[in-house]
């Protein structure tokens, strides 16, 4: 069995990394060729937070560098899922908007990964994954705090 690191919050960063690098390998897997977890999590940030975020608003998001962001939009917009439109609010900035493409390409996805999560469902209790979740949640709310008043 493999060692467990003695300090539970070190441990639990160690945890929620691999499930990370595991969750970002089942995703890649099912992605037409060229696209990355990357692309996927901006499309599903735009519909699940706000669509016409600006890039650099995105790029806050995804604690990513603005050129990094501005290469992941790049991707997004040549295969058509994204549209960049002058902000109406500051001139010098653009504002990401979804197209109908890039949506379809988020249902797609979910639907590509269903099986997945169906087979997770049977071999994990899903009242254990709900016991779970509150305090996850929780616990990124406060590293999510913490960030900003560390930067």
């Amino acid at each position: 069995m493999p060692e467990i690191h003695p300090d539970p919050f070190v441990a639990l960063f160690f945890e929620a990394g691999i499930i990370n690098q595991i969750g970002t390998t089942f995703l890649e897997k099912r992605l037409s060729d060229g696209l990355l977890a990357s692309h996927f999590g901006v499309v599903n940030h735009l519909m699940r937070v706000r669509d016409g975020a600006t890039p650099l608003e995105l790029a806050r998001a995804f604690q990513v560098p603005k050129t990094t962001m501005t290469h992941t939009l790049a991707g997004l917009e040549k295969h058509g899922f994204v549209q960049m439109r002058p902000n109406p609010d500051d001139k010098r900035s653009k504002q990401v908007w979804l197209t109908d493409a890039g949506r379809a390409f988020r249902d797609e996805t979910l639907a590509a990964v269903g099986p997945i999560f169906a087979e997770i469902a049977r071999r994990f209790d899903r009242k254990d994954a709900e016991d779970i979740l509150p305090t996850l949640t929780a616990f990124r709310q406060m590293i999510d705090q913490l960030r900003d008043e560390m930067d």
